[in-house]
């Protein structure tokens, strides 16, 4: 008996079982003291003064257990809201209470995410970290339709750009829809749901959003926190080197939610995916057999994820290649992402396939299995299905390199190191005037289809205002224009609709005479991949100006899906000629890198062919070309037959339905995490393919939360770092309370370095053991960079203690500057820090391993420690 509605006296009826009523639910509830976290609850009892934490909370009615409580305090401490002891009495579980603590007591979220924004306002970047801090702390915004994730999927990935973080996505969907509603676009409900619709936005939530974010913005003005009015007009440069200032404040702010990734296997990798380019190909098994019978149907599943360009199909398995813009740089397509994507939400791939032995009837006698097991390649923009020549790799290819050296005319710069031209030899200039006369000879006539992506066709170069007609590819089409990429000089050009031929078919089995060429041994430098996606706007300016248009010499070091890696000199009659790639390396614009497995496997290949050591193989190729046209003219024939018969509007033979094909991508492509943690489904991250696996450095992938789910731990809003060498031990040092550095045999390098809270200093023991970090380092790292790392260090705990007095706006930009430019110096250093092998400490996971001798302590030489978010590091002096 109680009361319904809380208006007059009533029933309650509860529609349980009696035995689960009276033996699972509980007689009262759980107080919310023994269930939620006390973190807000301890930082206001410092604030008010109340006591030791500690002491006060064991007298609630309903104290929370010991151990939670010291807990709490040492995550406090780790997080820089409490000092690490009360004045000069050394208490590990009570301390002062610091800026950033009393910051973290007025906001209503959660405290990593005020840390994020106390961190965003010493960066410069503190609106992009107050709208993450607000989408965060409510429930997400960007929708997951219903039998539409891999949509929802596609428009994270789109907001994200190529940041590859949950939380920059999160920014720029937020912006997007503020710039729509300034603009006027969304004055009517109705149209703002719709944009909403399209982009995958609940609009209700992030309006949600956007009434915590100026409710934040309010509160912080109290901390003589600002957001900039009218942000300046940045350059390109200026908006890659935001972006990546933010993904530090990130970092920092979720510190010590940091992950990596297991070794790639690239060898292995290269075998299982049959040489195939991870960036451009997805692998599927379990192909039913006979499985090239049902190309059109593969094709059509994969639609949603990009434009397929050719299925090779090799026994159960088929590689599906997506279409890769030619002037576009050498980067994973994101319909591979989405592949892998439809892959992990197990969305079904369902063929109408022919019983086996209805087909096998058609075959009069020739053996099924041979006709079965044929690896048959299909081109989808030429709409042939063949089988697959004999090719002897970079043997076959060779045969468009003349020599080593080679000289070439640069037509297209698609980025730093990656260019297109056409050979200047007298025999390819031959080539090129016989071509062109064959072209303008005949009698050309208009397309007879509507000109598409991929269609070759003949165009005029009207950059040039000729009237000439060359060979070209459409890469795509807008209005009365199609942009067509001259596939015989490798430049490009907007060409109109009406000005399109169709190409004579005695040209269109001509090789196309353009090469693609690509620097060897040559990366970004830091520098690069800070102030651009890749490769920096400046990197590339300087790059053009060194080949733009010029004639240089090649020296071929590889071949590698028919891209010439290359060593590239300028040259002129009086002078020495110069390495391009040393140029860009002395410039701070590229490092050296290693080749792929591939490349040097085509490396050493080269070398024997070019020093005329493969007499042997010339023989088989000769051997081969004498017996397998007639056997590969059959075996097409049969080909041929079995699709006419068998094609999905002819054939009136049963068909079933298989659903057991699954998309794979090679696992050397695919990064584990070394420990055992799941990423969020919806996370940007769920899919992350490695760009460079011949790099052996770590890479840092951040997470803004945890949660446990039975045994595996599932990380959610992440964001993978940029891949810099040495990143994840720099930040890991940047943002950690405390570390201890670990020294080599021989006390004269530094090998790696262990983070966390410290350890209690009467017993040795560690505080907080969970959260403790041991890191090795792969870049050479000296005393001057934890110097560094202590100056950047001061310089924030400078800008809080301005933010206490009360500065004004103009010297609060002055201290921003201060520290971004710091971060910036220990990031990008004029000269490449030295690849090391990871050594790991011999006793790892414990603290005072160095002689109290040799460590220098600058802790004292800090001041206004209450008001500081960082203590200084101790340093170790190295044997000289």
């Amino acid at each position: 008996q109680g009361r319904t509605g809380r208006v007059s006296k009533g029933y309650c009826y509860r529609l349980v079982h009696k035995v689960f009523w009276t033996d699972f639910i509980p007689e009262k509830p759980v107080p919310e003291i023994l269930h939620c976290p006390l973190g807000t609850t301890v930082l206001k009892i410092k604030k008010l003064g109340m006591g030791g934490p500690k002491a006060l909370l064991a007298t609630a009615p309903s104290p929370p257990s010991l151990g939670d409580i010291e807990c709490t305090i040492l995550q406090l401490k780790e997080l820089g809201a409490l000092t690490t002891g009360v004045q000069t009495e050394e208490n590990p579980y009570d301390g002062e209470l610091t800026f950033l603590g009393r910051v973290l007591a007025q906001l209503p979220v959660d405290l990593h995410l005020g840390k994020l924004i106390v961190l965003g306002h010493a960066f410069g970047c503190l609106e992009e970290c107050l709208i993450i801090a607000a989408a965060l702390s409510l429930w997400n915004f960007f929708a997951v339709p219903f039998k539409q994730r891999l949509h929802g999927y596609r428009n994270k990935l789109f907001f994200a750009g190529n940041s590859k973080s949950d939380c920059i996505a999160i920014v720029n969907a937020f912006k997007a829809w503020q710039v729509c509603k300034q603009k006027g676009e969304l004055r009517h409900p109705k149209e703002e749901l719709e944009w909403g619709r399209s982009n995958c936005i609940h609009i209700k939530k992030v309006r949600e959003v956007a009434e915590l974010f100026h409710d934040l913005q309010k509160r912080v003005k109290a901390f003589n926190m600002h957001v900039n009015a009218q942000p300046s007009a940045m350059d390109q440069e200026c908006v890659y080197k935001q972006r990546f200032i933010l993904q530090v404040a990130i970092a920092g702010a979720f510190y010590p939610n940091y992950f990596t990734f297991g070794k790639c296997y690239e060898e292995i990798a290269v075998r299982d995916l049959a040489g195939k380019d991870p960036k451009t190909n997805v692998m599927l098994k379990s192909i039913p057999p006979y499985g090239y019978l049902y190309h059109k149907q593969l094709q059509s599943l994969f639609r949603q994820c990009g434009q397929v360009k050719s299925i090779a199909y090799d026994g159960s398995k088929a590689f599906v290649e997506f279409s890769r813009n030619p002037v576009e740089g050498f980067k994973i397509l994101p319909a591979v992402y989405l592949s892998v994507k439809m892959s992990q939400l197990k969305i079904p791939l369902e063929l109408n396939v022919h019983y086996p032995d209805d087909i096998e009837r058609q075959l009069q006698g020739v053996t099924a299995a041979s006709v079965k097991s044929l690896r048959v390649n299909v081109n989808c923009q030429k709409q042939t299905v063949e089988p697959v020549e004999i090719s002897f790799g970079t043997l076959e290819q060779s045969k468009m390199i003349p020599g080593c050296l080679v000289s070439i005319r640069i037509t297209e710069i698609v980025e730093v190191g990656h260019f297109w031209g056409y050979r200047t030899d007298e025999k390819n200039r031959t080539v090129l005037q016989s071509l062109s006369a064959e072209i303008n000879f005949q009698n050309l006539t208009d397309l007879p289809v509507s000109p598409h992506p991929e269609l070759v066709c003949l165009a005029p170069f009207t950059s040039l205002g000729g009237e000439g007609y060359y060979r070209a590819r459409i890469l795509y089409v807008c209005g009365d224009f199609a942009e067509g990429f001259f596939v015989d000089y490798g430049n490009r050009s907007k060409v109109p609709l009406k000005k399109l031929k169709e190409i004579p078919s005695c040209l269109q089995e001509l090789p196309f005479q353009a090469l693609e060429f690509k620097i060897c041994k040559m990366c970004p430098s830091a520098k690069s991949l800070v102030c651009g996606e890749w490769w920096s706007h400046s990197a590339n300016q300087r790059f053009s100006s060194l080949v733009n248009g010029c004639t240089v010499l090649v020296k071929v070091y590889s071949l590698v899906r028919s891209v010439l890696h290359v060593d590239v000199f300028h040259y002129s009659w009086c002078k020495e000629p110069v390495n391009i790639r040393d140029v860009l390396i002395e410039e701070c614009y590229a490092e050296l890198a290693e080749e792929s497995y591939k490349s040097r496997q085509s490396h050493d290949l080269l070398k024997a062919l070019f020093l005329d050591q493969v007499n042997k193989e010339e023989k088989m190729t000769e051997s081969s070309c004498c017996t397998y046209p007639s056997r590969r003219e059959e075996e097409k024939h049969l080909i041929e037959r079995l699709l006419n018969l068998f094609s999905d509007k002819k054939s009136a033979a049963p068909s079933r339905k298989v659903t057991s094909v699954v998309v794979l991508v090679c696992h050397y492509m695919t990064l584990l995490l070394t420990l055992s943690a799941l990423i969020q489904k919806e996370s940007i991250n769920s899919v992350v393919v490695h760009d460079t696996p011949e790099d052996h450095f770590q890479q840092l992938l951040v997470a803004a939360s945890l949660s446990a789910v039975g045994s595996a731990v599932i990380l959610e809003e992440t964001s993978l770092m940029p891949p810099i060498p040495g990143l994840l031990a720099f930040l890991s040092m940047l943002f950690a309370p405390a570390i201890e550095l670990r020294v080599g045999k021989s006390g004269k390098y530094f090998t790696g370095v262990f983070c966390g809270l410290g350890c209690n200093e009467t017993c040795g023991a560690p505080l907080l053991p969970e959260n403790d970090m041991e890191l090795t380092f792969d870049v050479h790292v000296g005393v001057e960079d934890i110097t560094e790392i202590n100056i950047l260090r001061t310089a924030i705990n400078k800008l809080l203690c301005e933010c206490v007095v009360c500065s004004g706006q103009d010297r609060m930009t002055q201290l921003q500057e201060d520290v971004r430019q710091k971060l910036l110096c220990l990031v990008c250093k004029s000269k490449p820090r030295d690849i090391i092998v990871p050594t790991w400490y011999e006793k790892p996971y414990a603290w005072n391993q160095v002689d109290s001798r040799c460590i220098i302590d600058q802790s004292e030489k800090e001041h206004e420690r209450g008001n500081g978010l960082y203590q200084l590091h101790k340093l170790v002096v190295l044997n000289v």
